[in-house]
């Protein structure tokens, strides 16, 4: 189990790199195309290329929001269970959970190859986007990954709702 969570800070770290490095890169590209439009030459595509970038930022934070917790939970019934139950509920909810945002992961990489596949491209800028749906998938299938791990923990453990390792 060790290997397995230290496996999943490995993955969560570069994943944060990636979104902290997309993030930074929709900063500049903004900033730039406001100054660029003061001066009457904005970058064209700029909203295509932002958006991108948004959902690589956003997809990159999934595994690790799950790893850390930082999410919404709603427990105003759960949170009257016994312990025991508790732990079977939660377990569930984590197996449930990893299912789901596999099927997700699957899916979008099933989405991401036929956009390859087709060679469709974007509207304005006519870039290939297919690798943007990749990483979607990725963060998709870490944040699988992370509830994956959470469910054998409480499984076996019976380990409480608690923050892992911070990055």
């Amino acid at each position: 189990m060790k290997y397995l969570d230290r496996f999943d800070l490995m993955l969560n770290k570069a994943a944060m790199v990636a979104g902290g490095a997309a993030l930074i890169a929709v900063m500049l590209l903004a900033t730039g195309n406001v100054v660029l439009r003061i001066i009457g030459v904005p970058f064209i595509g700029s909203y295509e290329i932002i958006s991108f970038l948004g959902a690589i930022v956003t997809a990159s934070a999934l595994g690790y929001t799950q790893r850390n917790r930082d999410h919404i939970i709603v427990d105003i019934i759960s949170e009257k269970f016994p312990p025991e139950i508790k732990n079977v509920v939660n377990a569930v909810s984590y197996l449930a959970t990893a299912c789901f945002f596999a099927v997700i992961a699957w899916q979008t990489t099933k989405w991401g190859l036929m956009i390859r596949e087709s060679g469709e491209l974007s509207e304005t800028q006519k870039i290939m986007y297919d690798p943007f749906v990749f990483g979607v998938a990725l963060g998709f299938a870490f944040l699988a990954f992370a509830c994956g791990i959470d469910f054998l923990k409480t499984f076996f453990n019976g380990e409480k709702e608690e923050k892992r390792a911070a990055i």
